[in-house]
């Protein structure tokens, strides 16, 4: 039972019938000793890159990891999430997306986990990312299914066998309704069963789908809530909730993250409201002006003192549009600055 094995050091006894599915891959307790180290704040960091040539900026990054840790992250509470579409995978080459995972492993130096994008539509790319992920020490990485040309279930589970047949790095699967593959409750069972599968990063269109996957695999699997419904899904035996403001303010991500642990959920509700919101909503204005992920992310940096920059085309530099109005936001939640 996921929700429960993750706050018990209970000895958890296995039915025959999960035994048998132990043909190979990461074994039950493994998922269940992984999923526990990636629990709290899933943090889909930056990738920074120089003004200019837009070339990585990998001191940048690795400056920001150590804020975070810094900060109060940690395993268990936290993990860190590299090459996401906050990341800016699509923009990325298999060669970077390697080198920023090999400096925020290192930067990271054991005290947080990392964790590794390999979306992608060419599986080559996928088994070369997953392996590398594996050498360099990543705890897990993070699959979709493949986008463009939009898959069936069967080829959304190839496609997971294919990094469990070239590795034993653990997986993280991806919901992303948005591209096409709407992730169904008999999907879902799959990847419960599914070799190195050890949690899913869960969002819905669907209202119902979304609260019964919870109700109905949360005792078998552990649940990242990417839909930013934070204290409903914590509610329901979600172990993890995809949160960006931990990027910026890692003390107060963990300070979140121990009131909905505590079941402070009226708090939880009043700081999601103060902190969250206000950056969902600057998103959608952003939204307006140019695409992409990230770029609010790498400004909100920038206002507490560390690198930021822009993101590659095609998404358009958002800092002189953007600038004030995050610093306005930032002021008025309270995020601290670096140099006060």
């Amino acid at each position: 039972m996921i929700a429960a094995a993750l706050k018990t050091t209970h000895v958890i006894r296995l039915r025959p019938s999960r035994v048998r599915l132990l043909r190979k891959g990461i074994e039950y307790m493994n998922k269940l000793e992984i999923a526990r180290r990636i629990a709290g704040c899933y943090i889909p960091v930056p990738t920074l890159f120089h003004d200019g040539d837009l070339e990585l900026n990998l001191p940048g990054m690795q400056r920001h990891i150590r804020f975070l840790v810094d900060g109060g992250v940690r395993e268990g509470r936290s993990v860190v999430l590299v090459g996401g579409g906050g990341g800016e995978f699509h923009a990325l080459s298999v060669d970077e997306r390697l080198r920023c995972a090999e400096a925020v492993v290192e930067a990271a130096d054991g005290k947080v986990g990392v964790i590794m994008g390999v979306q992608t539509t060419n599986q080559r790319d996928l088994i070369a990312m997953a392996k590398g992920a594996e050498k360099l020490g990543c705890l897990a990485v993070q699959a979709s299914a493949p986008f463009y040309e939009v898959p069936s279930d069967d080829d959304v589970m190839q496609w997971l066998a294919a990094i469990a047949d070239h590795s034993s790095v653990g997986i993280v699967f991806y919901a992303t309704p948005w591209t096409g593959f709407h992730t169904s409750l008999a999907f879902l069972e799959r990847l419960v069963a599914a070799p190195n599968v050890v949690a899913i990063k869960w969002h819905s269109f669907d209202n119902s789908v979304f609260e019964r996957a919870m109700r109905d695999f949360s005792r078998q699997i552990m649940f990242i809530d990417n839909a930013v419904q934070f204290i409903f899904s914590h509610m329901s035996g979600a172990r993890g909730i995809n949160l960006h403001a931990s990027n910026y303010w890692p003390q107060w991500g963990q300070r979140f993250w121990d009131m909905l642990e505590a079941g402070q959920y009226a708090e939880a509700h009043r700081e999601m409201t103060r902190v969250v919101r206000p950056y969902y909503d600057l998103c959608a204005e952003i939204a307006k002006f140019t695409g992409g992920e990230g770029h609010l992310d790498k400004l909100c940096l920038e206002y507490v003192g560390l690198e930021g920059g822009r993101c590659r085309p095609p998404a358009r530099d958002i800092r002189p549009r953007f600038g004030e109005r995050v610093r306005q936001m930032a002021a008025v939640c309270g995020v601290p600055r670096l140099d006060q």
